[in-house]
């Protein structure tokens, strides 16, 4: 059965006016002008073709038909209200969902979760690979850390410099170029090609040869010692952003994660 359009912003300066007695103090609770109650007001006689309120020496009246109503109306606020606390309450539930490529996850990302979760011990993590066609809604996912040149039409933020590092072994390797997808282009002949750019970093510290990979996936190799920095970095379109669609970026849990990752 269809639903009927509910006129709900004249339904609530109703349920204001209706209590105060007042299109004045109606105004005042919410924060517009008593015009601006009384025009809503005749709008809504003019929708539901009933007086809702007379004008006496005494001010206003609740007609009949407006007091034949109201319980109901009441009750159905508070319905939403209702409604609008079960949405909320995920925000605030003890498990997070995170897509991610499987590089970044396990050299960036698992570290800092663990940190994390050691000053938040009831919290939950479930972590998933990231891909080209990945759907919040269908996947519910409430963040994702992307290589990409921007958060698209999500919201998001970017990690560290949009940049890349050519890395080799830490005793040096051949001028050999360890090719994966994604991997900028390069004059020296690929010695391996491999499914990522963490397995590139690997397979340089192997003695494969050097990987060009985004810094902030090479930054804890280079570090420890495990590689070293080959050359200056390049600048890059493509960088590591967090992104959601804005009602969970809205989220909390998100934000406090968040603020966690960048700090």
């Amino acid at each position: 059965m269809k639903r009927t359009h509910l006129p709900l912003n004249g339904l609530r300066v109703l349920d204001a006016a209706a209590r105060h007695l007042s299109f004045t103090r109606a105004a005042d609770e919410l924060a517009v002008t008593p015009a601006a109650v009384g025009q809503q007001i005749r709008a809504l006689e003019d929708l539901l073709g009933v007086v809702l309120f007379r004008r006496t020496p005494k001010g206003l009246e609740l007609t009949p038909e407006t007091e034949a109503g109201l319980e109901a109306l009441r009750a159905g606020f508070l319905e939403f209200e209702e409604a609008v606390r079960a949405m909320q309450a995920g925000q605030s539930s003890s498990s997070l969902t995170i897509a991610a490529p499987r590089d970044i996850t396990a050299k960036w990302l698992q570290p800092r979760l663990a940190s994390y979760a050691a000053s938040q011990p009831d919290l939950k993590f479930a972590l998933v690979a990231a891909d080209e066609t990945l759907d919040f809604t269908e996947a519910n996912l409430d963040l994702a850390l992307r290589l990409t040149d921007g958060p698209g039409e999500h919201e998001g933020v970017k990690l560290g410099e949009a940049s890349f590092v050519t890395v080799e072994a830490a005793d040096g390797g051949p001028e050999l170029r360890v090719d994966w997808p994604g991997c900028p282009t390069a004059s020296e002949p690929a010695a391996i090609r491999v499914a990522d750019a963490g397995l590139a970093i690997e397979a340089a510290i192997n003695g494969f040869g050097r990987a060009t990979v985004p810094l902030l996936l090479a930054q804890a190799d280079i570090e420890a010692g495990r590689v070293k920095q080959v050359g200056e970095q390049q600048a890059s379109t493509l960088g590591y952003w967090l992104i959601a669609p804005l009602p969970q970026w809205r989220q909390k849990k998100v934000k406090a994660l968040i603020e966690a990752l960048l700090s």
